[in-house]
């Protein structure tokens, strides 16, 4: 894989080449990415989608925020923004014809890390990653388990592993009548953004981590590969047919990610009371031992403030030492040949193991985020149910009022039946996905006769 091609402006549709050097310094492609992903009405319905403790707050704590899928994902964008600019200058400075020759800067790989990491989490489904098992377990295990027969493998597959990053490939670049390729984003940043770039089959050929799961749709396959020709992908031996290694600037957006769920997650935990403060202090120290001031730590008098002070040297911490990873094994990682997360290769992967090991322990497994996974698994298992029978009886013209009351009430773009069965189911499931906490609670109750 080669720089030049990895940083393509071009955009669905477009007929001719989109060259750095020509582009405008006050809004910059990769920039107009950031700016339409987050006019996007998908990105809006983060705001109430779970991160991983549920809202409302129930516990008995004074300090009632926590993450929302929205505001992670603007942090993950920050922090990938910050780790994109670093590592560009450091690429700029081993491969300075990049800056010479084509006119790319460093600020260009930060507007990209920035806009995939800001995106990362847009097609993940309400519930947490719950969202996602649930949907899969209705077409694997339950009344789903009925269609397998209307599709092929790879489509049945698709839906019996449901998975956010290829819904996200999907919502981000799926054309719509009167708007072809969505939000027509730079194929720099499709390629970022596409964290495992491969079919849902064959599952797991490899244990390379870009085979660990899958990042579209057999909707999407056509435009997918026309995405990594562009950018040059290097072919996966282990699935020729389907399989890709990452872009580089994937692994910096899977960087940001894992440093932002590692520390915020954690002191989501703290703020909560699921994880006492004076002991989850004592891991964030160990992660920050060299870098901290002491005599400034020493004088600040408040408990937030202190662990305020703790997270911003831990995050600085962990993306200098997810650039230097990067950096080092640039290589290894052109040619695909890189196979782990840059945080399992740094000099803090038992620190940041101690802190999983208690957030796991702590604030995955408490009875809140147990609760709200429970509720979910039945909420998205009866939507899909009673939706995607009333377009298949429509489909089928065996439709009863009821159905068509349902289909009626579904966003107008849902309601067509002309496609494939595959395409009405994953639809279907689209539509579950892009629903907000709130809104699949409410459409359930609706659903469920509790609500008039």
């Amino acid at each position: 894989m080669d720089w030049e091609r990895l940083l393509s402006l071009k955009r669905f549709g477009d007929t001719h080449k989109r060259l750095r050097k020509e582009q405008k310094e006050t809004r910059l492609g990769f920039e107009v990415d950031y700016d339409r992903i987050i006019f996007s009405s998908a990105f809006r319905s983060l705001q109430d989608k779970t991160q991983v403790i549920p809202l409302p707050i129930s516990l008995g704590s004074k300090k009632d925020f926590v993450h929302t899928r929205l505001t992670h994902s603007l942090e993950v964008s920050v922090v990938g923004r910050s780790l994109g600019r670093i590592a560009g200058q450091r690429i700029i400075n081993k491969n300075p014809h990049l800056n010479e020759v084509h006119g790319y800067h460093f600020n260009d790989f930060g507007a990209i890390v920035a806009a995939a990491a800001l995106a990362h989490d847009i097609g993940n489904p309400p519930f947490g990653h719950s969202g996602e098992k649930a949907i899969g377990s209705f077409f694997e295990q339950g009344k789903g388990k009925k269609y397998k027969d209307f599709l092929s493998s790879a489509e049945y597959q698709d839906l019996v592993d449901f998975e956010g990053n290829a819904n996200g490939f999907k919502l981000l670049t799926e054309s719509k009548e009167g708007v072809p390729g969505g939000l027509r984003l730079s194929y720099a940043t499709l390629g970022a953004f596409i964290k495992y770039p491969k079919a849902s089959l064959p599952k797991k050929p490899s244990n390379h981590i870009a085979d660990k799961k899958f990042g579209f749709f057999q909707s999407e396959k056509d435009f997918f590969k026309e995405v990594v020709d562009e950018i040059g992908l290097a072919v996966n031996p282990n699935h020729t047919q389907t399989g890709y290694y990452r872009h580089p600037l994937t692994y910096l957006v899977e960087a940001a990610d894992d440093i932002c769920y590692t520390i915020i997650d954690f002191e989501d935990g703290i703020n909560l009371g699921l994880i006492p403060e004076e002991y989850a202090l004592e891991y964030l120290i160990n992660l920050v031992k060299h870098s901290i001031n002491t005599k400034k730590y020493n004088v600040i008098k408040y408990s937030n403030d202190r662990l305020s002070y703790l997270r911003a040297l831990a995050i600085n911490t962990l993306i200098m030492d997810a650039v230097e990873v990067f950096e080092k094994n640039e290589g290894e990682i052109l040619s695909g040949a890189f196979n782990s997360a840059l945080l399992d290769r740094g000099s803090y992967k038992a620190q940041v193991d101690d802190i999983i090991k208690l957030s796991v322990e702590k604030i995955y497994r408490s009875n809140e985020v147990i609760d709200k996974e429970l509720a979910g698994y039945r909420i998205i298992s009866d939507i899909l149910d009673t939706y995607a029978t009333a377009l298949i009886h429509k489909k089928e013209g065996k439709q009863s009022n009821y159905d068509k009351l349902l289909v009626q009430s579904l966003p107008e773009n849902y309601q067509s039946t002309d496609a494939s069965i595959y395409k009405i189911l994953l639809d279907t499931c689209c539509f579950v996905a892009s629903l907000s906490d709130s809104a699949a609670v409410h459409i359930h109750k609706k659903l469920m006769g509790k609500h008039i």
